[in-house]
């Protein structure tokens, strides 16, 4: 067995650094050899160009672009190998399989290295199937799966390493919790802009989801705190290690809840060496799918106007809008049409009459293509019935008379206009409301889109190949209905129903999978972001009997009462010069709405380096934020304060949910300031 010792580690370090400079300098040398040879190439052609037909040409500029990708290819390489010298590896297992006399040591990192001289691995990448073993298995019987099978053995030492800087900062050696000493040393750290790989400290439930490579649909319900998201990312750099062969960042799509949260979570990917995967919101998303034809209401606008004035037929539409039994008549509605909007009658075209049952024959032969996408098939189908039938070409006239008759016999063209005649249909105009103005409201953008899906189809979305969706609580059972028609790839769709904003269109695990029957289910109970004092703090706004804390103290959260707003004004100054003495790096003062946050916000500026966080903004900055709660979803902040939790602000379903998405993202510390009555909400 090799490196039994500490001292050993730390000099096979070393010996580890010494191998990766000199990778190093071979790539470089390979860089400089690329870029000469490039320069060479390209002045040759332009010294020869006159001379080279164009087949030479063509096999000038192959040469070129293969010379440069190569170089791209190297540059890349060199970043990899320059991030692991400053942390080479993580994790290491003693392996023995049945027919081997000693058990062989597997080094665990970020990236994979060999050592091209040698012929030798000295690290594995973490998505090596032999490196599953790491996160599944403590000291005793274990096996990995590869392509070709399972492989069975034994660990007979398991180490966890910090390294930074190229420093063996501390070693843990083959203990039951192992992961857990380390996940505490990493989770008392303050955080700050950008959300951190967890690839040292990935859990066995974790790591299932993560390599779990046959589910089509996979439905990841965790409770706050635990990691879901990251797991996530983790997944697709999985994917995109695993199959990549057929599979590229390019072809992978996130849909993420606003700009800042996915300018937060930008580091992950780079970080693990792949490439940025593209991103879009739910807005952007509606806003191509209808072409810009439309304005309409945001979510973030819907969520304000059900926080500040929440009427109750605005509530009302909404609750139906989010339902299935909506989706449901939708979808009636389109049999509906497809049944009696068409108004077949026959057709006089010259002397040839095209019977009523030969044009409802066409049109049926089509069931398969969407509805308004027909008629042009139809029109070219009685073309060729009428040509037939006179035994000659048509005039340009006949031919415009047939394009023109046959969309004519369907009652309506117009999307918005079909939109309209459905809540006629169901006996309830009333429950669709259009200001062209104003334009839609939010409640009404999917099942628009849901129309034109159904009725002229979309495929600028079929290149996808795996969608990842987060904050899954947010969208209704219509909205999932668009995803399943508009990506027919895998997908991986996480969130927790305890951190809905909006309880009025809420949709849990089991609501996803009524849209998509053949998920696969994991829930994750177990919660690493909070102390234990704060966990369970938010528990007396939402019970769950079944979350795990990790075991890690802090002060108890604070309820601050104040007796007047200039007072709790000079708190929060208070406590925002405590924490610049603190050493913490992040601290989000998070309110209900977002006219609190600005009005906060001009009371605090004078201090300076007090960022205001709004739908518009694009980046997530260290240091003190002020924020909504809607917008701090999915962010963490080492300490948390909440402004203004009386019972006059926090009062109805919706204000709740904002109080415990609100004081689920603290860390280490969380306040609580208010004036007059505390929020019933938080009983003593």
């Amino acid at each position: 067995m090799i490196n039994a010792t500490e001292p050993e580690e730390r000099a096979y370090l070393e010996e580890i650094k010494e191998k990766l400079a000199l990778a190093i300098k071979r790539v470089d040398d390979a860089v400089r050899q690329y870029s000469s040879d490039l320069r060479e190439k390209k002045r040759y052609i332009h010294e020869h160009q006159s001379g080279m037909d164009e087949a030479d040409m063509v096999a000038a500029d192959q040469s070129i672009n293969r010379m440069a990708f190569t170089g791209e290819a190297a540059v890349a390489r060199k970043r990899k190998l320059f991030k692991l010298g400053q942390s080479p590896y993580f994790g290491r297992i003693d392996f023995r399989t049945p027919n081997q006399e000693q058990a062989l040591p597997v080094y665990i990192g970020v990236h994979s290295f060999v050592d091209e001289l040698q012929r030798q691995s000295f690290i594995y990448d973490w998505r090596v199937p032999i490196a599953s073993m790491f996160y599944d298995f403590e000291l005793g019987e274990a096996f990995y799966s590869t392509p070709s099978g399972t492989v069975s053995g034994s660990i007979t030492l398991k180490r966890q390493y910090k390294i930074r800087d190229g420093r063996l900062e501390f070693m843990l050696e083959n203990d039951v919790n192992i992961h857990d000493d380390v996940l505490q040393r990493e989770l008392a750290k303050s955080s700050d802009d950008k959300m951190k790989n967890i690839v040292a400290t990935i859990q066995r439930d974790q790591n299932a989801v993560i390599r779990n490579e046959t589910d089509p649909v996979m439905v990841i319900q965790g409770v706050a705190g635990s990691g879901k998201t990251s797991i996530a990312l983790h997944r697709m750099a999985f994917l995109l290690y695993r199959f990549r062969d057929t599979i590229a960042a390019k072809d992978l799509l996130i849909i993420s809840p606003n700009k800042v949260f996915a300018d937060y979570i930008s580091n992950v990917l780079p970080e693990l060496g792949e490439e940025h995967i593209p991103e879009m919101g739910m807005e952007e998303l509606a806003a191509d799918l209808l072409e810009n034809r439309y304005p309409f209401q945001s979510f973030f606008e819907q969520v304000s106007a059900l926080l500040e004035s929440p009427h109750p037929a605005f509530i009302e539409r909404i609750q139906f809008k989010s339902s299935f039994e909506f989706l449901s008549q939708l979808n009636q509605f389109l049999l509906h049409i497809e049944n009696t909007y068409f108004t077949i009658t026959e057709l006089r075209v010259g002397k040839v009459v095209v019977p009523r049952q030969v044009i409802e024959q066409k049109f049926r032969t089509y069931h398969r293509v969407p509805l308004l996408k027909r008629f042009p098939l139809v029109s070219q189908d009685i073309r060729d019935y009428v040509r037939n039938a006179t035994g000659r070409k048509l005039s340009g006239q006949e031919k415009g008379t047939i394009g023109e008759a046959i969309p004519r016999m369907f009652r309506l063209h117009q999307l918005m206009d079909l939109y309209r005649d459905f809540y006629r249909w169901l006996g309830q105009p009333a429950l669709f409301r259009f200001d062209p103005n104003r334009g839609l409201e939010y409640a009404d953008v999917f099942p628009l889109i849901y129309l034109r899906l159904r009725l002229e189809g979309i495929s600028s979305y079929d290149h996808v190949k795996h969608l990842l969706v987060d904050e899954m609580q947010d969208y209704t059972p219509v909205q999932y209905a668009v995803l399943s028609r508009l990506f027919r790839c895998r997908k991986t769709i996480l969130g927790d129903v305890s951190q809905t904003v909006n309880p009025y269109s809420a949709s849990s695990a089991e609501t996803i999978e009524r849209v998509f029957p053949q998920a696969e289910v994991v829930r994750l109970f177990r919660s690493y972001r909070s102390t234990l004092e704060i966990t369970a703090f938010a528990q007396r706004l939402r019970p769950n009997p079944d979350i795990l804390p990790l075991e890690r103290h802090g002060p108890a959260p604070v309820l601050a009462h104040c007796a007047s707003l200039g007072e709790e004004v000079a708190a929060i100054r208070q406590l925002l010069a405590d924490f610049k003495s603190s050493g913490n790096h992040s601290l989000g003062i998070i309110c209900k709405t977002l006219r609190q946050a600005e009005q906060l916000h001009r009371e605090l500026a004078a201090l300076g380096g007090v960022h205001l966080l709004t739908a518009e903004s694009t980046t997530f900055k260290e240091g003190v934020v002020i924020t909504t709660a809607h917008l701090a979803k999915g962010l963490e902040f080492d300490e948390v304060i909440v402004p203004f939790a009386s019972d006059r602000v926090y009062k109805t379903e919706v204000d709740k949910s904002m109080l415990y998405v609100a004081c689920t993202r603290a860390m280490h510390r969380l306040t609580l300031t208010y004036t007059g009555v505390l929020t019933a909400f938080l009983p003593a």
